[in-house]
């Protein structure tokens, strides 16, 4: 996981045979496929790419991942925080319609072959991931603009949410796991939360998220360790920071969704 000049971005290069558990980003996500081939089943379907496929995801889209074949794949990745595609998007496409609280924006297709999309994602990989040194500042920009701007033009659809909908019973019970995904919650405390039972609660759960609690909290605590180790944090008491039972606790979960230890994960960002 290589460093990438832009703040908001982040960047994976990868070439395994790992085969990927359900799981989901809380950034979108474009990438290129480099080698070999890839399946993965998602809320969309079961979906394959090769060699110079485009792939996406949204944020929130549960997937999971294995190669074609034993000789695995390889791909290259940069993963978006929300606001910079939003951003790009209210400046190409006008505002809705009146009353609408929030404005979403999804990318409609796991996998697409197209040329300039992939022309413009090196481009960008290049000036703000390959590059040493601190580089140009504008150059980054304009290439960022550019993809992004393509994508938003090709690859993305507009749907307006009432907050009726954002303000979810399910929704209240996940921002609880997102508030403190470290806290050792229990099925009840978080059925309360949605004012349902216990089985309520993981029906609608995972009916809505694509996971049920536990797992979506175990993926929770990756991305909270992810965020100490980037900021410094030792690994031991980066394990006990983020609710894991010791370090080959937080080294297991992290393996098992990244495909990447957090010892290595540290070397590769700092």
């Amino acid at each position: 996981m290589p460093r990438c000049a832009i703040a908001g971005v982040e960047a994976t290069i990868a070439e395994t045979a790992h085969a990927f558990p359900r799981h989901s980003h809380d950034r979108f996500g474009v990438g290129v496929i480099v080698r070999g081939g890839h399946r993965s089943a998602s809320g969309r379907g079961v979906v394959e790419a090769r060699m110079n496929d485009a792939i996406m995801v949204n944020p929130g889209e549960v997937h999971d991942g294995s190669p074609l074949d034993e000789r695995g794949r390889a791909w290259r990745m940069l993963y978006f925080e929300p606001a910079l595609l939003r951003d790009v998007a209210g400046e190409l496409v006008a505002q809705g319609p009146a009353g609408a609280a929030h404005q979403m924006i999804e990318l409609t297709q796991p996998v697409a072959h197209d040329p300039v999309l992939n022309a413009l994602f090196d481009r960008l990989f290049q000036v703000s991931v390959t590059v040493a040194g601190p580089g140009d500042a504008l150059a980054r920009e304009t290439a960022l603009l550019h993809m992004l701007g393509h994508l938003a033009r090709r690859h993305t659809t507009l749907r307006y949410v009432s907050p009726r909908d954002v303000a979810t019973p399910i929704a209240r019970a996940k921002a609880r796991i997102d508030d403190d995904p470290a806290a050792q919650l229990t099925l009840a405390e978080l059925a309360a939360e949605a004012g349902m039972s216990r089985f309520q609660l993981l029906r609608n759960f995972a009916q809505a998220l694509g996971l049920p609690p536990h797992a979506y909290r175990m993926q929770r605590r990756v991305v909270l360790a992810r965020q100490l180790i980037a900021r410094g944090t030792a690994l031991a008491e980066t394990a006990a920071a983020a609710g894991f039972a010791d370090q080959s606790h937080m080294t297991r979960a992290f393996v098992r969704l990244l495909g990447v230890t957090p010892a290595n994960y540290a070397a590769a960002i700092r």
